[in-house]
């Protein structure tokens, strides 16, 4: 009978398992490859027609850009135009993804790649330009099949069949109500997360199991809820990155539309034509801006330039040559401290970002007839610092913190005046953290702000 018990046992623990596997690994695949889709369209949608040529240099440009992901450029009869694996693979007009994205725009398939011998899961749009024939987009990640995904668990099933073969014949040799009750006992403790103790030996490795068990499910309890605070905070960083780039664009893009529209009705007249060309120059240009801005910005983390020795001292009297005239419009009271002759190794156009956009964020957050502070001296310990104090509207407490994020203003009514975009701050914190540099602001609400760069 026990033997029976515990073949049976066994039986239907290992056809549970195995179906669970089957499950787990099926769901697991499922979420892997729409993971993997959703990537790829993000991937897709960084392509711009006007930075990469059709050729072998912008398939190998556009994969730089994604890490190296395999990136093929094919025109509407199927033919590869160029690939930036490099493999010659002729006519793809048969394949599944350029099919569907000559149909419907854009297509998904995940096959076996015969050129590189793994499995990929390719995502293929269409683009039609304005001014050429349509031509169609691929990019490919590696992914692994649903065999192996399967697989990969064999090695946990195994280990789990031995303990469900240990724990059975344990149940088989020791079931008597004798043995039950304090293992009832133990699990009633053991479901309520208590400190297990028992007084028969037989069941100590047991108990010292579960201790061990409960001790290792609440520290991943604990990690787990960490990693999930990292990422709901990385996706709402994206999220909100995504949605204020978006409103940036819609504002000079919307207005673009609508003075486009009614120029070609014709229905403005020329007077009208003219201030109506006039706004989609200025709009036009606005969007550029944000590009160029959002562009510089990301191109930071990649910037790998040797430093040199550059003049801040010199550098900062220049910027402020530079924005004396809007010194002067908002009648701003300059006050400068600037010690000849301090240098900081870096680069002039990334200490011309640091200085340009402190000093105009001074002046355009300050004061009608306010005044203005620069300050550049070596300190006692022989490192340079730069202070950039205004008498202006000030930050609250509570959007300290925020200001260094993208797109970030704290006066809605100034986003977007003067080519500002929300983006200077946390270029000087991007700038200053990749630096080294210690970065730090003062502010009283209505009173003014302090910046102060430690260039250590």
């Amino acid at each position: 009978m026990r033997k029976k018990i515990l073949w049976i046992s066994q039986l239907i623990m290992a056809v549970v398992l195995l179906i669970y596997a089957l499950l787990s690994t099926q769901v697991f695949y499922d979420n892997l490859i729409d993971a993997a889709r959703g990537d790829l369209k993000i991937y897709m949608n960084l392509f711009d027609e006007n930075d990469y040529s059709l050729d072998q240099s912008g398939a190998d440009g556009f994969s730089g850009q994604l890490s190296g992901l395999r990136v093929t450029f094919i025109d509407t009869e199927g033919n590869v135009l160029a690939d930036s694996s490099k493999e010659d693979l002729g006519n793809h007009a048969d394949r599944e993804e350029v099919r569907l994205a000559l149909s419907e725009g854009e297509g998904y398939a995940v096959r076996r790649s015969s050129s590189l011998g793994e499995d990929m899961i390719y995502y293929c749009r269409r683009f039609s330009p304005a001014d050429g024939e349509d031509y169609l987009v691929r990019i490919a990640i590696p992914t692994s099949s649903e065999w192996q995904v399967f697989r990969d668990t064999l090695p946990t099933i195994g280990w789990f069949l031995l303990l469900d073969f240990l724990v059975c014949l344990l149940f088989t040799y020791l079931g008597t109500e004798y043995i039950i009750s304090p293992v009832r006992r133990l699990a009633k403790d053991a479901s309520l997360n208590l400190k297990l103790t028992t007084r028969y030996p037989e069941l100590q490795p047991i108990v010292d199991v579960l201790n061990k068990r409960n001790s290792e499910v609440s520290e991943q309890f604990r990690e787990l809820s960490e990693e999930k605070d990292l990422v709901e905070k990385a996706q709402r960083s994206k999220n909100d990155f995504i949605a204020n780039v978006t409103h940036e664009m819609n504002t000079p893009l919307t207005s673009i539309r609508g003075y486009s529209e009614l120029i070609a009705s014709g229905a403005l007249n020329e007077e009208q034509t003219k201030t109506a060309a006039e706004t989609l120059v200025r709009q036009s240009d606005r969007l550029s801006k944000l590009i160029a801005c959002i562009i510089n910005y990301n191109e930071i983390d990649n910037d790998e330039l040797p430093a040199y020795e550059v003049n801040l001292s010199k550098l900062a009297e220049e910027t402020l040559d530079i924005l004396t005239p809007d010194i002067d419009k908002r009648r701003i009271s300059l006050e400068k401290e600037i010690e000849p002759d301090i240098s900081v190794m870096s680069r002039h156009e990334r200490l011309s970002e640091v200085l340009g956009n402190l000093i105009r964020n001074a002046i355009r957050y300050n004061k009608e007839g306010g005044s203005l502070h620069v300050g550049v001296r070596r300190m006692e310990d022989g490192h340079p610092r730069l202070i950039v104090s205004d008498t202006g509207i000030g930050i609250a407490e509570e959007n300290l913190e925020r200001i260094f994020d993208r797109f970030f203003t704290v006066d809605k009514s100034h986003s977007g005046k003067n080519g500002g975009f929300g983006l200077g701050l946390a270029v000087v914190k991007k700038i200053c953290r990749r630096s080294g540099w210690g970065l730090r602001v003062e502010s009283r609400l209505g009173e003014g702000t302090t910046f102060t760069v430690d260039f250590k």
